[in-house]
This record gives C-alpha cells, structure tokens and sequence, in this order.
C-alpha cells in the first residue's frame, strides 16, 4: 500500500495496532483521540485515506463525514463503531461512508478495505479525466480515452469542426468508437440542445420516411451510421434528401468502416453522395495505432466495472504486458469485451498472465478475409491473412492451440457451402468432400452446422 492514512480513535490500543500495521505496510500515519485535530489534518490537505471511530470524546464522527466531504472531495473514509446496530450502518452509507466496519474488526479485512480505498484515491484523478473525457456517454458506449499523439490530434479536429456546419465523414476500423466521435461533435458544439438522430436504412423508406427523419432531427444532427452498407436506393434518398434541405437544417454526419473512396470507384457507392458527406473527413485510429493507450484503456475498464457492482481487479505487470502486445483486431470494443471476462473469471484480485492468455485464445483466429484480387488463389489469400494475423501480434506468439482453431474456422464454412450445393443431401455432400459419412456427421455436430434438406436444380 501507498498513502497516508488518518486515524482517529479514542481508543489507544486500536491507534497503536492500526499505526503499526499500516506502517508495515508501508503507508505514513497520523492517529489521534480528537475530532478536532482530525478536522485540522483535512483542512491542511493531509492524508489519501480516514479511519474514524464514531464516538469520540469531542463529537460524533458521523457527523464529521459531511465536513470532510465538502472540504476534500473523493477523500474516503472507513467507519469504525463499536455500536453494533444497523443504524449506524444506514447513517455511514447515507453519510457516503467509503466502508463501514463494527468493533471488534478483524485487522486482515480492514487492512484489504484500506488498501482497495488508497487505490481508489489514486486512480480518483484518472478517473475524472475518463469520465470528463466520456461525459457523453451513455452505459455500454466505449469510451474516448487517449493520451497518444494520434488521439490528442483527433481531439484537435473534433474542436476545430464541432461549432462548423460541414458535413462530417468518420472513418475507422469496427470497434474503434466512430459513433461515440460522431455524439462528442455534437454534445459538444451549440447543437447540444437539439436532437441526435441516428439513421438506418428502414428510416427512409416510404414517401415520408425523409422529411420524418428531417422532422425528429429539428435542426440539430442527423448521422447516417455504416452508411457503406446501405443500399443504391437508400444513397438515392440521402442524396435527394440532402439536395432538398432548407433554413434550419441539421447538421450531416456519417461513418463507414469501408473506404468509401475505393467503393466509389469500384461503381458500389454513389459519386453524388460521397462528395455530399465529404466535407471533413475523421479519421479514428485502431488500437494497433495507439499501443500506448491500451493500458489506460484497460484501467478504465477496470475501474467502470468496479463502478458497477463486480469485483476489485487489477493487472500484473506480465498480464498488463501481453494485454498492450496483443493486435486487438476488435479494437476497443473487443478489448472491453475481454476485461470484462477477466473481471469475473479471474481468481485472484491481481490478474495474471495465463488468465489473459485463456481470454485471448478463445478470441477469434482469422479476421474477415478482405478481396485480394480476381483470380487469386486460395492458398495465397490465405497465406496473406495468416501472416498479417501473426503480423498484428507485435512479437508476440498467438495462444497455443492455433492449428484446431484455424482449422475450425476454414471447415466450418466449407461443409455448410458444399451441403448447400447439395442441396443439404449428406450422402452426396460426404461423396463431393472425399470423406466418410460418418465423419460428416459428426463433424456437422462438433461444428454446429444446421442442416437443411431441399430440392436442389443443377
């Protein structure tokens, strides 16, 4: 532990062992028998964490707790009380009490307390940052935490097109917060105050469903999200949309995990629309562009879940490690997703080494395999992927087992395909692969393939 502790006791042989277990452990003390000098320590600055006894010969430390509230906020305090009753539990919660222990306490379980009270002290400041920094969020939204250059560039544009009325294109890996950009540029500019519509494709159909939209926007601003996955009908309607807006019309966002740019010239995204959403262009970074973040990343995480009920959990420097050399293809989302899982199934406090190893060897083997060109063969589309997924890796080996999952991944596809050709017939379906119709079955069943028979015309 790491701190300077308050404690304030009118009991002399509780002052002595809490100083000396608290020294050994290596925090500085203060302990005393008054209230009043206790206050004096506060209103000096003094201390990162308080242990109060309740009844002290100048007052009640109870009704000290308001004080020490206004006059050092985030400063936590533990109660201690040798009124047994659940009363004086309820006043130390209603008192925003840190904890609440009755004499006689057992010296292990106050010390542990202590030390989960110091360390929340210390990540109070970080915290604040992520949480100023996030204002916006809402529950389950990934956060916008970044210390990096690149990040710290990206706070820079958001500030300087925020208050602008261009249209804004966000551009970005799956997971890498696009969304969570698109609200900040709003929350944060003088459209605050009027309506955030997101948009999908169901939105514009109908006669109506454009100016509906135009309605519940009511000047403030419309997103249009994923927009590279929205049908030529669906851009027709944006365009047309777009071409008709009057006095008070919103502000226009959208983002796209695909180059638009590339779709465009491949003939799979309107010309007309692309240059109509291009007036700025966001670019969010993937994790893979901001090591140095995962770590805070990570923390915050932690601490959200902390937060929300679930156990006290923190990194070894070996977990901390692997967490910051892994690729994270998922990006934040997949990273939240992973300290979550840890959060629960860690067995100690301290998270080790081999448990992130576990949570990442059921992470996914091969990303979504993008075009390498016509005509390219298989095995080398796959040889690209694959020395990309170790590329993404950073030195760092992928978790044992590779092969099996590598091989379930290429297989499972490949049956459903050729069941599908054969229009869901096992017997054929084993013939065209060259394997046993035994060994279908069961492969059909470690691979949770559903079958379909039907009338197939070839």
């Amino acid at each position: 532990m790491d701190g300077t502790v308050l404690v304030a006791d009118d009991d002399r042989t509780i002052r002595t062992v809490l100083t000396q277990a608290l020294t050994r452990a290596g925090c500085k003390v203060h302990a005393t028998s008054s209230l009043v000098t206790l206050m004096r320590w506060v209103d000096e600055g003094k201390g990162d964490l308080v242990i109060s006894d309740v009844v002290m010969p100048d007052g009640n430390g109870l009704d000290q707790l308001p004080k020490i509230a206004a006059a050092r906020p985030g400063l936590p305090v533990i109660v201690i009380s040798a009124q047994n009753t659940i009363m004086t539990a309820i006043q130390a919660a209603e008192a925003d009490a840190y904890d609440y222990l009755p004499k006689p306490f057992d010296l292990p379980d106050l010390m542990k307390r202590a030390a989960r009270a110091l360390e929340v002290k210390r990540r109070a400041p970080q915290q604040a940052r992520a949480a100023d920094a996030g204002a916006t969020q809402e529950a389950g939204e990934l956060p916008l935490v970044g210390r990096t250059p690149v990040m710290q560039s990206l706070y820079r544009l958001v500030a300087r097109v925020m208050n602008t009325q261009l249209p804004v294109l966000i551009t970005g890996e799956s997971g890498t917060g696009k969304s969570l950009i698109a609200r900040a540029v709003h929350d944060f500019s003088d459209r605050r105050s009027l309506p955030f519509v997101v948009v999908s494709a169901s939105d514009l159909e109908g006669m109506d469903g454009p100016s509906t939209v135009l309605s519940r926007a009511k000047g403030g601003t419309i997103l249009f999200d994923e927009v590279s996955d929205l049908s030529d009908e669906a851009q027709g309607r944006i365009v047309r949309m777009l071409d008709a807006l009057g006095d008070n019309a919103p502000r226009i966002m959208a983002t796209s995990q695909t180059d638009l740019m590339s779709r465009m010239e491949d003939g799979q995204f309107r010309e007309d629309l692309f240059y109509r959403l291009g007036g700025v262009t966001v670019d969010v970074p993937s994790l893979r562009e901001r090591v140095d973040d995962i770590p805070l990343l990570a923390e915050h995480f932690l601490a959200r879940s902390e937060r929300d009920g679930a156990p006290l959990r923190r990194f070894g420097d070996a977990a901390l490690e692997l967490v910051r050399a892994y690729s994270w293809p998922g990006n934040v989302r997949q990273l939240e997703n992973a300290v979550r899982r840890l959060v629960f199934t860690a067995a100690e406090e301290e998270i080790s080494r081999a448990e992130v190893e576990t949570v990442l060897g059921n992470q996914p083997a091969i990303e979504p395999l993008r075009s390498g060109g016509e005509g390219e063969k298989l095995s080398v589309s796959v040889a690209k992927h694959l020395r990309r997924y170790f590329d993404l890796h950073g030195g760092v080996l992928p978790a044992p087992g590779l092969y099996n999952r590598i091989l379930k991944e290429v297989e499972g596809p490949l049956i459903e395909i050729a069941l599908d050709a054969t229009g869901g017939n096992q017997a054929k379906c084993a013939d065209l692969l060259g394997i046993n119709r035994n060994t279908l079955r069961k492969k059909i069943t470690d691979l949770d393939i559903r079958v379909t028979r039907r009338r197939k015309l070839m």
